[in-house]
C-alpha cells in the first residue's frame, strides 16, 4: 500500500530496521497466530472479542483480540500495513507514545463496534418482545460471534500518517491507484461507513475499522490543541 523505503545503515537484516513497538507487535501477532493454528477453539473462545453478554466474554478481550486474525491474509494485511505506517510514526513519535496511539485507537474501535452491536440488540429485543423468532436467532447470532483482529488500530495508524503527511502520495497495491493521503483516508472512511450501514460485506466489522479512524483522528487533535502532536514520551 506504499512505497516507501529505509536504510538507517543496518546490516542486521529485515527486521533490524524496524522500530522496538512495531516490531514486537508483528512478532507477537505471528506467535498468537501459530497458536490459533495448534487450539482455535480455545484461543478464540478466550482471547477473541465477544459481546458483554456473551457466555465467552472475559475483561480481556478488547486487548487480545487485537492480536489475534482470521487468517493468513488478515494477518499479511494488517502487519504489512503496521510495518510501513507504523514505523513512520513511531520514529515520529517515540515508542511510548506510538504505542499509547496504536492501542487507543484500537480500543476505541473495539467500543464503537460493541456500542453499534448495543445499538442492534435493543432493536432485537423489542422485536423478541413481540415474539419475533427471528429476532431471537439473530441476538443468539451475535452472542456467539468473536470479533478479532487489529484493523481498528490499523486504520488509527492510517489516519495518524493522512494527519501528519497529508499531503503524501499513497499508492494502493490493487487496483493500482495512486492518491494524496488525505484523499485515501477520507475515501476509505466513506466506504466503511456506506458499508457498515447497508450491511454489504458481511464478515467484516466495517464500524471497528471506522472507530479506529474516529479516535485517531480526536487523538491527533488533541494533541494539536495542547501542541504536543511531535513531543516525544522516550
Amino acid at each position: 500500500m506504499s512505497y516507501y523505503s529505509y536504510d538507517n545503515g543496518s546490516r542486521g537484516g529485515f527486521m533490524s530496521n524496524v522500530p522496538p513497538a512495531v516490531k514486537n507487535i508483528i512478532i507477537i501477532n505471528v506467535c498468537v497466530m501459530i497458536m490459533t493454528a495448534l487450539n482455535e477453539n480455545f484461543m478464540y473462545e478466550k482471547f477473541a472479542l465477544f459481546y458483554p453478554t456473551s457466555p465467552f466474554f472475559h475483561w480481556w478481550q478488547p486487548v487480545t483480540h487485537m492480536f489475534m486474525h482470521g487468517g493468513f491474509w488478515h494477518l499479511f494485511f494488517n502487519m504489512y500495513t503496521l510495518y510501513i505506517f507504523g514505523t513512520v510514526l513511531e520514529r515520529v513519535w517515540g515508542t511510548k507514545k506510538f504505542l499509547l496511539f496504536y492501542f487507543v485507537t484500537g480500543l476505541g474501535a473495539a467500543l464503537i463496534h460493541t456500542g453499534v452491536e448495543w445499538i442492534q440488540m435493543q432493536g432485537w429485543m423489542s422485536q423478541v418482545a413481540e415474539g419475533s423468532m427471528a429476532a431471537q436467532a439473530s441476538i443468539h447470532a451475535l452472542k456467539m460471534t468473536p470479533t478479532v483482529g487489529a484493523s481498528g488500530a490499523i486504520y488509527g495508524l492510517l489516519m495518524g500518517y493522512a494527519m501528519l503527511y497529508p499531503d503524501s502520495v499513497m499508492t494502493l497495491i490493487f487496483p493500482p491507484v495512486s492518491m494524496k493521503a488525505k484523499w485515501f483516508v477520507l475515501i476509505f472512511a466513506g466506504i466503511e461507513l456506506l458499508t457498515g450501514v447497508t450491511g454489504a460485506g458481511g464478515g467484516i466489522a466495517h464500524f471497528a475499522h471506522l472507530g479506529g479512524l474516529i479516535f485517531g483522528f480526536l487523538l491527533i487533535m488533541y494533541w494539536k490543541k495542547r501542541h504536543t502532536l511531535y513531543s516525544r514520551y522516550d
